[in-house]
């Protein structure tokens, strides 16, 4: 297996736990700060052992990680994971947005064509010739 492949199924692991809104949750609240498993289960209403297996779920995807302090063992959000997601979503985001731009481009130019056109049109309507036509010089 290539690092592109591990890579790439690390995403995938990452995109996966991130699926669930409990995990989601647990990853906002981390993002404040360590936390145990006790703080992090406060605000639901599901057992601490159910959150504890959504935690080992947003380890085994390299989200977050334990730590030993004493007799604590906090959770840590681990940024990098959240970074290589980033950076994998600014490529398709930056790709859009080139492609966004292109269009623009084609629509402005188009926007001038047309305004060019309809002056022409509006210059004809006021001056009797067809648009296009030079005047003739008078002797």
């Amino acid at each position: 297996m290539t690092d592109a492949d591990r890579a790439e199924e690390a995403l995938d692991r990452a995109f996966a736990a991130l699926a669930d809104p409990v995990r989601r949750a647990l990853v906002a609240r981390l993002s404040r700060g360590p936390a145990t498993v006790n703080e992090l289960a406060e605000p639901f209403p599901i057992s601490k052992q159910a959150v504890s297996r959504h935690i080992q779920v947003l380890e085994a995807a390299g989200l977050v990680s334990r730590t030993r302090d004493a007799q604590r063992r906090p959770v840590h959000l681990e940024a990098a994971r959240l970074e290589a997601m980033t950076a994998w979503i600014d490529g398709y985001r930056l790709a859009l947005e080139r492609r966004y731009h292109v269009l623009d481009d084609l629509l402005s130019a188009d926007d001038g064509r047309r305004r060019s056109s309809t002056q022409q049109h509006e210059h004809h309507l006021t001056s009797g010739r067809p648009a296009g036509r030079p005047r003739k010089e008078q002797s």
